[in-house]
């Protein structure tokens, strides 16, 4: 069942936001943004932060552990989301250093 997919095309709904406007945010096609409300396997961390931002809510709210929504970004919630955020983002410079590595070597590899 699409239950992630189903709560954020609902949302997105009330909040009077059409899947053009996400899809741009998201910088993805509308036809793929469609995609991922119906399937919810093709939503990765980084889209889920993505759209619990522009929705404007917590992002457990979309794994149904919190029915709070914020209207106006809440403390609580940036904090939440800020933790998140974070460890996303050294996740993200940790694997983008290995690949910098991996490039190297191979580059070293190559010219010999």
């Amino acid at each position: 069942m699409n239950v992630i997919g189903h709560k954020i095309k609902n949302l997105r709904e009330q909040k009077g936001i059409t899947q053009e406007v996400m899809a741009l945010q998201l910088d993805v096609t509308q036809s793929n943004y469609g995609r991922l409300e119906k399937d919810d396997r093709r939503l990765n961390v980084v889209k889920l932060l993505k759209i619990a931002r522009i929705l404007d809510v917590n992002i457990s709210y979309l794994f149904n552990e919190s029915d709070i929504i914020s209207d106006n970004m809440n403390p609580e919630f940036s904090n939440s989301n800020k933790e998140v955020y974070d460890i996303l983002i050294e996740s993200l410079r940790s694997e983008v250093q290995h690949l910098k590595d991996e490039i190297s070597f191979l580059r070293v590899m190559v010219r010999s």
